[in-house]
Formats: structure tokens, C-alpha cells, sequence
């Protein structure tokens, strides 16, 4: 059994030796090389360990308040937010497609799921979780993560300028109280507390980075402020305000639902946009990491990960959720850069949940407001402003619809699909405007067409415009080498064309067309000149 597990690779032999068994007897995990306990979490690489622990505390303390927040938004029982955060991060941190990015029970993938809520109630919410866990999962197995490679750059700027917009506005709501009833502004004192130990946060955030860099400036501001409030007893909102965060490990339970085809019914579309927009902001989340980091994560892997935190939610109390890009970018601007972060924030929520509630409880809201709003600025893509006289109008378009649709209608999968689909859309038409011909006749008399540019759905109209067949001679040459047959709306054009130069009583040959392309001609034998060697080996993309 040892020697099997010294020749698999590394990470996963710390997992299987904890719960495989040989001859009766439990393989002790001691017997194993302990590099393979080390690679499990990617510490075989150099670690700061002081700034992977001080960095996932200072998620944990970023953490706990929105997932509690947007657990009460819904309608859920607040402990599902925080349990959502521990197992999304434990899950996703060990297991996920890079280190550094940070999982927990995300706004996104939960607004999906307030209608289930208030139609059929928690039990139906759980199942939906599952359910979109096991589509998460289908989607990195069958390797779907890679096409998070067609959203363009200006896509990317309006989606992170969007939601560092949602960030810090959603951080204004702390400066909102609830007088008989009714949500009104702070105002006099509490507002000018609210407002000063806001700002002592934030100073210390961006004045302490160049004393030292020694320790996070994030979790410094959230002591400080909070020694500040302890010390001086000020008055002002703390986490007890939002939700107590007290009880115990996340419980084991099945959902009480009925097994049968019309509880599918309700549950799989919530499931699917659920799924779907978990993994839009996840692999959005990964590629902005990748470029942060300059290194390169792992799409698919990160979305079996996320399905799977996701199964385990749906059957632990959790509410679900996906990775977070706020607290991310909290971890890697604390410095963290392994799995050690994410494994400490997830672990430390979780004692939080067991044995230090009433101590975080009197965290200051003013401190993780604050630091949430620097989160903002940061997330803000600021060199999109330097840049835009310089992008074309289509993609300043494209990036600030994509921004407004994020704002407005807090739906980041509906924004980055809705760019994605006009960005297509303008590319097609400016790839058929490309299409043209060169025409001459040779010595024979016969009329040579040599096509530019690519033929597909945007371009067939112009393709058809290039040819006058009424006055060309009894041959025509039409030559692809210069072009390419891109789809079925190119074949069925090169049809029609060939057609109607049979109908005039003239022959036309096609060069340099690709071997599929000649299958799918009706006329093949009758138009194609086989006898060219250098023909394109290109397929049409049916």
C-alpha cells in the first residue's frame, strides 16, 4: 500500500491514506512522505506563514457580517450564512482551482434564491443548492470552464467596476438605523461616530502600508477601532446589531421535501441560474486573481470545487454560495498568496460559530465598513479611465452597460452575458465588413474572384454583392485561399452562388476550399477544383 502511494501524486495520497484501509489495519497517515501532507495544501512552495494566518483572520472578520447580511436579505436563518462561509471556504480553499481565492455564502448566487424561499420555503432552498452543486460539478468535468475565455476585456472592466460600485454602496447601508419601523439615515451623533471611526479605518488602511508592511493594515484598523470603542465605550452599531452568531457545527440534514418529478420541476431552474451565476463570478473571480498574481488557475478544477462545497450545503445548513471578490482581494492585498489563508478564514469562522460569538459580536460596524470601502477602491479598475480615449466606442459601450446592469440589477451572470452577447455581435459585424474581392481575368479569358476576408452568417449579403454573373464569361474562378468558410450560412451561400451561375449556363470552380466544406457542397463534384494540393485544412463549424 505505501509503495502504491508513493507513486501517486502527492495531494491526494494524504486523502486516500486517511480513510482507505489495508489488510484490516488503518494505513497510519505517518507512514507517508510528509511532503504529501505539505503539497495538499500547495505549502511545497515558499509560504509566508504570518501573512497566510494574518490574512485569513482578516477575511474571517470581512466575512462574517455580509454573509450574515445577505442570509437576513433573503429570509434565512442568519446561521446559514455563516455556515455557508465555512464550508464554501474549507471546501474550496483545499480542494478549489488557485490558491489565494477566497469561497464563502456570496450575494449573487443567494439573491437567485429569495422567490424559492418565499414560494416553497427553506427545505426547497437546500435542495436547490444540492442540485446546483451537481451541475457546478458537470461543468468542471466535462471541462465547460474554459469558455470563461470569451469574455472580452471590456466585459471585464464593466464587471469589476460594477461590483466595486455594489460594494461600496451596499457599505452605506451601515449608515442607516431603524426608527418605528422605517429605515432612515444616521444623523446628528451617531452619525458623526459612524463617520469618524469610518474614517480612523480607513487611514489606517491606507497610512500604515508605508510604516510597515509587517502585519495586514486591514486587520490593524478592525483592532484599533475596536480597542477605540471598548476602551472610550462609544456607542455605535456592531455585529450583535445584524444577527447573533452563536451555536454549533453545521448539523448533517437532509432536506424534507418530496422525492418526485414536480419538486424537480420547482427546484431546477433556481438550481440552474444559481449554478450558473456561481460559476460566472467564480471563473470572472479566477481570471482576475490569475492576473493580480501573474500566475494561472485552474477553471475546471475550481468549479467541481465549488460543486461540491455546494452539495455539502445543501445537506449542512448552509445557504450556498461561491467565491467572494471583495474578501479575495482583501486576502491577497493582506499578502496572501497560498491555500493557508483560506483554510485559517474558513476555521476560524467556524470557532467563531462555537466558542467566541459574544466577543465578535461587539466588533464595531464602523471597522469592516471601512475596510470594505478601501475593498472597493481597490476593486475599482482605475486604468479603464486612462485608457478609454484610446478603446473603441463599442467596447466603452459594452463595459459600461455591463457596469450598469451590475449596479442596478445586482445580476452579475445577466451582465456578463448580456456584454459577452454584444461583443459578439459587434465583432461579427466588423469581421463582415472585412470580406471583399480582388478580380481580374486572365489570358484565357477566364474571370478570377479571389476572396479576403471570412464568409459566415454577417458577411453572406456582401459575399453575394461581389459577383456580377449576368456579365461574367462562360468560366469563373472563385478562390478561398485568402478566406475562410467559416459556417453553415457560408456553405449554403457558396450553394446558391454556384446555382446561379449553373442557371446562366457558365462554369464555376471553387479553389482552395477545405475537406468539409466540399462534403457539405451539394454540387461538389461539379464546382471544386480537387487538384489544388495546397487546399486549407480547416473545419466549418457546424
Amino acid at each position: 500500500m505505501l509503495e502504491m502511494a508513493q507513486r501517486v501524486e502527492p495531494k491526494w495520497v494524504a486523502i486516500v491514506s486517511i480513510i482507505f484501509f489495508n489488510s484490516g489495519k488503518f494505513v497510519s497517515p505517518f507512514y507517508l512522505p510528509m511532503n504529501a501532507y505539505l503539497n495538499l495544501f500547495d505549502f511545497k512552495q515558499k509560504v509566508n506563514y504570518k501573512n497566510e494566518i494574518l490574512a485569513g483572520l482578516t477575511v474571517a472578520m470581512t466575512m462574517m457580517p455580509e454573509s450574515l447580511s445577505f442570509a437576513i436579505l433573503a429570509g434565512f436563518p442568519p446561521l446559514t450564512g455563516l455556515y455557508a462561509a465555512f464550508i464554501m471556504g474549507i471546501v474550496t480553499s483545499i480542494f478549489g482551482g488557485r490558491p489565494g481565492l477566497i469561497s464563502g455564502g456570496a450575494g449573487a448566487t443567494v439573491i437567485t434564491l429569495i422567490a424559492l424561499m418565499q414560494s416553497h420555503g427553506l427545505e426547497y432552498v437546500f435542495a436547490a443548492v444540492a442540485l446546483a452543486g451537481i451541475f457546478q460539478i458537470l461543468v468542471g468535468v466535462f471541462r465547460f470552464g474554459k469558455f470563461i475565455r470569451l469574455v472580452p476585456q471590456p466585459v471585464m472592466y464593466g464587471f469589476v467596476n460594477g461590483l466595486a460600485v455594489v460594494i461600496f454602496m451596499s457599505q452605506l447601508e451601515h449608515f442607516k438605523t431603524v426608527v418605528n419601523g422605517e429605515t432612515v439615515w444616521l444623523s446628528g451623533t451617531p452619525l458623526m461616530i459612524m463617520a469618524g471611526l469610518v474614517a480612523l479605518t480607513i487611514a489606517i488602511v491606507l497610512v500604515l502600508p508605508k510604516i510597515t508592511k509587517a502585519v495586514p493594515p486591514s486587520l490593524v484598523a478592525i483592532i484599533v477601532v475596536f480597542a477605540v470603542v471598548f476602551v472610550f465605550n462609544v456607542d455605535t452599531k456592531t455585529v450583535r446589531d445584524i444577527a447573533s452568531i452563536s451555536g454549533g457545527f453545521p448539523p448533517f440534514h437532509v432536506p424534507q421535501i418530496p422525492f418526485e418529478l414536480a419538486t424537480l420541476q420547482i427546484i431546477f431552474p433556481y438550481a440552474l441560474i444559481m449554478g450558473g451565476v456561481g460559476l460566472t463570478e467564480g471563473l470572472l473571480t479566477l481570471n482576475l486573481v490569475d492576473e493580480i498574481t501573474a500566475t494561472r488557475g485552474n477553471g475546471n478544477r475550481e468549479c467541481i470545487a465549488q460543486g461540491s462545497a455546494n452539495i455539502l450545503n445543501g445537506f449542512f445548513f448552509g445557504m450556498g454560495g461561491c467565491p467572494m471578490i471583495a474578501q479575495t482581494l482583501v486576502n491577497l492585498s493582506a499578502g496572501a498568496r497560498a491555500r493557508l489563508s483560506g483554510i485559517i478564514a474558513s476555521l476560524t469562522i467556524l470557532a467563531i460559530i462555537l466558542f467566541a460569538s459574544p466577543l465578535i459580536e461587539l466588533v464595531p460596524m464602523a471597522a469592516l465598513t471601512g475596510v470594505m470601502i478601501m475593498v472597493a477602491i481597490g476593486t475599482f479598475e482605475w486604468v479603464s479611465f486612462r485608457i478609454i480615449n484610446k478603446m473603441p466606442k463599442q467596447d466603452i459601450f459594452v463595459g459600461m452597460l455591463v457596469a450598469a446592469i451590475t449596479i442596478y440589477l445586482h445580476n452579475l451572470a445577466l451582465a456578463v452575458l448580456i456584454g459577452v452577447i454584444i461583443s459578439a455581435l459587434v465583432f461579427a459585424w466588423e469581421s463582415a465588413k472585412r470580406i471583399r474581392a480582388k478580380k481580374f481575368t486572365d489570358a484565357n479569358g477566364v474571370k478570377h474572384y479571389k476572396i479576403y476576408g471570412p464568409l459566415f452568417f454577417g458577411s453572406v449579403t456582401a459575399f453575394n454583392e461581389k459577383f456580377d454573373i449576368q456579365s461574367d464569361p462562360k468560366e469563373v474562378i472563385i478562390d478561398f485561399s485568402e478566406s475562410r468558410v467559416a459556417d453553415m450560412s457560408g456553405i449554403e451561400a457558396l450553394n446558391k452562388i454556384t446555382e446561379r451561375y449553373h442557371k446562366a449556363g457558365k462554369k464555376v470552380l471553387l479553389k482552395h476550399l477545405s475537406p468539409d466544406c466540399r462534403q457539405l457542397l451539394i454540387n461538389a463534384e461539379d464546382v471544386i477544383a480537387v487538384n489544388i494540393v495546397d487546399d486549407p485544412t480547416y473545419h466549418v463549424a457546424r
